[in-house]
């Protein structure tokens, strides 16, 4: 008998990982079934457990909090906390506010999709990096800004976006 290739053994493990992570999602929602205004809560705690909401995770929510899926998909499409796509390890946000728009934060923009290979809201295949924009984050006087996580980059060229990028590998 031949031994199973390392690859099989890992597709196994992450299908078994998945698995558990949604008998626990199942026991998490029962438990808030009678709770009234449970929706939200379950619906961060499962944005918590997966990294984002996976269309299954609504439907198991919809089917065990006995709400239409329209409801569900509903309230995850007008809160902007919530997302429907995997994040990335680094969520970078490029500041398009008037004084960051106006000093070149469009092109910074344009370099960081160009660098990253993706577009606003898109993360990447090996899921390192998230791209986001934002109107303001409150330091005008250093635009324009991007912030990586919780770092901030002041006065950013377009031709620096790969030399910020590369402080997080």
């Amino acid at each position: 008998m031949t031994e199973p290739k390392n690859e099989l053994l890992t597709s196994n493990c992450n299908q078994v990982h998945e698995d558990e992570l949604y008998e626990r999602l199942k026991m998490i929602v029962q438990s808030q079934r009678t709770v009234p205004g449970a929706l939200i809560p379950v619906l961060q705690t499962t944005q918590n457990l997966f990294g984002y909401l996976p269309e299954k995770a609504l439907r198991l929510i919809s089917k065990e909090l006995k709400m239409p899926y329209s409801e569900v998909a509903g309230v995850v499409g007008f809160y902007s906390y919530f997302s429907t796509t995997p994040k990335g390890k680094h969520t970078v946000r490029v500041c398009m506010g008037t004084a960051c728009y106006v000093r070149g934060g469009q092109d910074v923009l344009k370099a960081l999709m160009k660098e990253l290979g993706i577009g606003v809201g898109g993360t990447t295949v090996d899921r390192k990096f998230s791209l986001e924009v934002g109107r303001c984050f409150g330091a005008c006087g250093l635009a324009p800004v991007v912030l990586v996580d919780d770092e901030t980059f002041q006065r950013v060229k377009p031709s620096k976006v790969n030399e910020i990028l590369n402080c997080f590998d």
